[in-house]
């Protein structure tokens, strides 16, 4: 039977690491074709790969042996698993932090290699200098970055300013990491922390993390008196006095920079030189989507104009599907991450062997989640 059964397919291009698909259901039967490898076999080399859930923990997997034939193994580690978000699945391990730089974007150099890529979202913790220097005030803030090397990366936030102290683990009295936020985006748009404003006849809004605006869009504001630009928070309409005014996006720059109609000419400039003392219970300045929806399970389709478009991955032009819908334009969809994750450490034995194909392979990938199973 098919009645129910739900189905998807794509491709991705390795990066080397492991790939994460997200999905409007959570597969029971996933398939894996290597098209780079497809035509011309190399000695240990991910060929086809096949997850069963009725098989926990296994992926079968076929590579070429190098010889004249083709051979399958049974992948315990580094195989496919499947994942659905939660609140209590937000974080990853911690890792130790060993410089952040004076600088704008501010880069972050880790002190073992840190496993992201570009558009991974990532919260600092513990950073110190000494007991009264620091770059603390930043803590706390979920930060998009942008991966320069195996270990490092930046984020986009301006810490050339007096009162933030470079930061180096050699000389801390504290010992700084990061946490990967392994669902950052269970709802879109999300909440959003500013991390710049440009004043204007039209006012410019820079974000830490991917705002997922269109034009179009309303957004409200939240700032504190310490940040400047308190202006912003929620204008009074004098037309309908009691309702609020909000501001609407009229372009968007790319992932973290936007657009609003608002003139700002005569405002308070915005100022994220925030003391290092203040960092303690501090609010940060936010801006939000103004409107609401939960309405079911219908897989938004993104032709449609009476949908919001699936949230993008922050850096790239990949788009991903959100779980809900129907819902107006413009506000907040539930978009509770789920989906299978191919492993992009060593599959099998042979140290050479990836599931996720090596650096520029193209994955085809096929997803099943069936109404009815034999037993």
């Amino acid at each position: 039977m098919a009645e129910y059964s739900r189905l998807a397919k794509g491709t991705f291009t390795s990066t080397g690491a492991a790939e994460i698909i997200n999905l409007p259901f959570k597969p029971d039967y996933v398939q894996l074709i290597n098209h780079s490898v497809m035509a011309t076999p190399a000695a240990d080399r991910m060929i086809k790969a096949f997850w069963n859930a009725s098989v926990p923990g296994t992926t079968l997997i076929d590579i070429f042996n190098g010889a004249t034939a083709y051979t399958t193994d049974s992948v315990t580690t580094n195989g496919i698993s499947t994942f659905s978000a939660g609140l209590l699945l937000q974080y990853g391990a911690n890792q130790a932090v060993s410089t952040i730089t004076k600088a704008n974007p501010a880069v972050v150099t880790m002190s073992a290699a840190h496993g992201l890529k570009s558009g991974d979202v990532v919260i600092l913790n513990n950073v110190y200098q000494t007991a009264v220097t620091g770059m603390q005030q930043i803590a706390g803030i979920p930060f998009t970055v942008t991966v320069t090397s195996p270990t490092a990366f930046s984020i986009p936030w301006n810490t050339n300013q007096s009162n933030y102290t470079a930061y180096d683990t050699a000389t801390s009295t504290e010992d700084a990491f990061i946490k990967k936020v392994l669902y950052p985006y269970l709802y879109f748009p999300g909440q959003n922390n500013i991390s710049a404003i440009t004043l204007g006849t039209t006012t410019t809004i820079d974000t830490t993390t991917a705002h997922n605006f269109v034009v179009g869009q309303e957004v409200a504001f939240r700032v504190p008196t310490a940040w400047g630009t308190q202006q912003l928070n929620s204008l009074p309409n004098v037309t309908i006095p009691g309702s609020p005014i909000y501001g609407y996006v009229i372009a968007v720059t790319d992932y973290n920079t936007f657009v609003v109609n608002i003139d700002s000419s005569s405002y308070t400039a915005f100022d994220s030189n925030q003391s290092f003392a203040g960092f303690v219970g501090q609010s940060f300045a936010q801006v939000v989507a103004v409107g609401d929806v939960n309405t079911g399970g219908v897989q938004i389709s993104s032709g449609s104009a009476l949908y919001p478009p699936p949230y993008s991955v922050p850096i790239g032009t990949t788009r991903v599907n959100t779980i809900n819908g129907p819902a107006v334009l413009g506000s907040y969809v539930n978009n509770t991450s789920q989906g299978f994750i191919v492993g992009g450490g060593t599959a099998v034995t042979d140290a050479n062997v990836v599931l996720a194909g090596d650096v520029g392979n193209v994955i085809e990938w096929r997803a099943f989640l069936h109404d009815y199973s034999s037993p």
